[in-house]
């Protein structure tokens, strides 16, 4: 999909999260300002959660909850080792049936199930985004 703007971003966020169960798990991959939180807050929108979604950078972990289901965003960027994302609890959330959403997840893609949904986002030439379900 080609996102011209954030709205559009939104767009293609929502949906996702229109269509999420129990159990979904998001992987997000792309450049610093490609998209990917804007991404997440549609999703927070297509399921019902009317949240401030903000990038967890530091924080390593927000949770978004009043939707439908719980949506756990992380953002794998700062962890240095698959064990750091271990000692998190990470594969707890995995397994607590709400929507895992994880930023730069192709950092330990050894973490996430088959069956993990994976999007690229791009920034093209003009500045709009690239978005690419693999």
């Amino acid at each position: 999909m080609r996102s011209e703007s954030v709205a559009d971003t939104l767009v293609a966020g929502r949906a996702v999260g229109e269509a999420c169960t129990p159990g979904t798990i998001l992987a997000l991959c792309g450049d610093l300002g490609a998209g990917k939180t804007h991404f997440v807050k549609g999703v927070c929108q297509g399921l019902g959660a009317d949240a401030e979604v903000t990038s967890p950078t530091f924080t390593l972990l927000h949770e978004y909850r009043g939707g439908r289901l719980p949506v756990f965003h992380f953002d794998l960027y700062r962890l240095a080792s698959a064990e750091e994302a271990l000692g998190l609890g990470f594969d707890d959330y995995l397994e607590a049936g709400g929507v895992c959403v994880l930023e730069w997840a192709d950092k330990f893609p050894e973490l996430l199930p088959e069956g993990t949904r994976w999007f690229d986002f791009r920034l093209a030439p003009d500045g709009a985004r690239e978005i690419v379900e693999r």
